[in-house]
Formats: structure tokens, C-alpha cells, sequence
């Protein structure tokens, strides 16, 4: 069963996204490569075959993987950026 995703969560997570997207999502990438690297791969694959932008949908899957991760890991109101 997934975790459940709180709103406070989501908010301290994408307040830290939006500071500098591209930054987070790069941080992602390779954080993501390490972890789960079939994920990665597949997130990629997905990305670069997809009409629509590709960065954008690379961004919602790794902030999806994160939050699941954090409510998984019991570590919600304390966010620390990979």
C-alpha cells in the first residue's frame, strides 16, 4: 500500500522545487540513477518519447517518487534536499 501524501508535505516540497526547478530536477536525475536506476531509465525513455514536454513530465514523475519516498521514509515536516 502507498503512504499517504500530506498537503504540508507537498507544499514544503514544491516551495523548494520551485526556487530553482531545473536545478532539482538535474539533483533528481542523478539522485534517482542511484537509487532506482530502472526507474530512471524509465522515467527518461518516457520523457523523450512523449509529445508533450518532456522536462515537465520528467519533473512530475521524480516529485511523485519523492513524496512517496518521503511519507514512506516518516519524514514529513522535515524535507532535506538530496
Amino acid at each position: 500500500m502507498l503512504p499517504t501524501i500530506y498537503e504540508d508535505t507537498y507544499l514544503e516540497l514544491t516551495d523548494e522545487i520551485l526556487k530553482d526547478i531545473s536545478q532539482w530536477r538535474k539533483s533528481m536525475i542523478h539522485y534517482i540513477k542511484d537509487e532506482n536506476p530502472e526507474l530512471n531509465s524509465a522515467i527518461i525513455e518516457l520523457a523523450n518519447k512523449t509529445s508533450l514536454d518532456p522536462k515537465a513530465l520528467a519533473t512530475g514523475a521524480y516529485l511523485a517518487y519523492k513524496l512517496l519516498e518521503i511519507e514512506a521514509n516518516g519524514e514529513s515536516g522535515s524535507i532535506i534536499e538530496e
